[in-house]
């Protein structure tokens, strides 16, 4: 299934944030931008590096008005114990999701059912609530937070800009292309 330009359905879940657990849902993400990283499980291997990662970015993502959502198949229980458990996760502010029902990762076709954890996606949506990035990967593939956020970059600028867009390993304030016939087979 594509996801490009799929609306978000309705969804209520748990979150833990930084020693609290409160409800998500989708009015809360509507309004402005939204990473949602699905990991497979807490305390595993790979997960504590990555969701290290996103925090390391955090500020830059909170300043491109953009709210990470991480989310797995555990509790909000399991995520406040793995964030008193480990330094790395404990450093971690912004909400990890708990999606023991496997809604979220349904309806972003991430979960392995047999295994009963999510895959490594990551998906922004914009503020009306509308998928404009996704890429999904196997269980022992890490994600760069760099990335996921120069991905967001390129996603508001070309909402922003219609008429332009993003090459390859574009930054905010590179040179970007304004599509046209007389440059077809010139790039």
């Amino acid at each position: 299934m594509n996801f490009i330009n799929q609306k978000l359905t309705d969804f209520k879940v748990n979150a833990y944030q930084q020693g609290e657990t409160h409800p998500v849902t989708l009015q809360d993400v509507l309004g402005k931008w939204s990473v949602f990283f699905f990991y497979p499980a807490d305390f595993s291997f790979v997960c504590p590096t990555e969701l290290g990662d996103l925090q390391d970015h955090y500020a830059e993502f909170k300043q491109a008005n953009a709210e990470v959502y991480s989310v797995s198949e555990d509790t909000e229980f399991v995520h406040k114990a793995w964030a008193e458990a480990t330094d790395t996760i404990g450093k971690v502010q912004y909400p990890m999701l708990a999606d023991p029902a496997g809604k979220l990762a349904r309806f972003f076709g991430v979960l392995d059912e047999e295994a009963g954890q999510a895959f490594r996606g990551v998906f922004i949506v914009d503020p009306e609530g509308q998928v404009k990035s996704y890429t999904i990967n196997d269980m022992g593939i890490g994600r760069d937070a760099g990335e996921i956020l120069r991905t967001l970059q390129a996603a508001q600028f070309v909402e922003k800009h219609g008429d332009k867009v993003c090459p390859a390993h574009w930054h905010p304030g590179d040179d970007t292309i304004t599509p046209s016939l007389d440059l077809v087979g010139k790039i």
